[in-house]
């Protein structure tokens, strides 16, 4: 079984992230799409290594820091380091246009009505 994340030493977090608690501003939220550039190489971090393997297919921070059982501050840190070497990219979701009419919420309610009579 995985250690929670209230378990996890925080030595090991200081090691994984080579003594840095924050990054600069890097773009990087909860729903940046994260995709792997390239292969792992021999005598990478761990942690690196696996969020190679993992972001294989987008991904986003979010479940990374899920999937790795790392806190999100830590994630980003590690993302950062991939990031600066070209190894991952980023995409953050585009936004809505700010032209774009709201649905009708009359139009809604009927939408949901017809989705429980199903």
């Amino acid at each position: 079984m995985a250690p929670r994340l209230e378990d996890e030493n925080p030595d090991r977090l200081y090691m994984v992230t080579g003594g840095r608690s924050s990054v600069a501003d890097d773009g990087l939220d909860l729903v940046t799409i994260i995709v792997s550039e390239c292969d792992p190489t021999p005598g990478m971090q761990s942690e690196h290594v696996r969020i190679l393997r993992l972001c294989v297919s987008p991904m986003a921070v979010v479940e990374i820091a899920s999937e790795l059982r790392l806190p999100v501050s830590v994630v980003r840190i590690l993302l950062c380091d991939l990031l600066d070497t070209g190894r991952v990219t980023a995409r953050n979701p585009r936004p809505a246009p700010a032209e774009s009419p709201l649905p009708d919420p009359e139009l809604l309610r009927q939408v949901l009505v017809g989705l429980e009579q199903l």
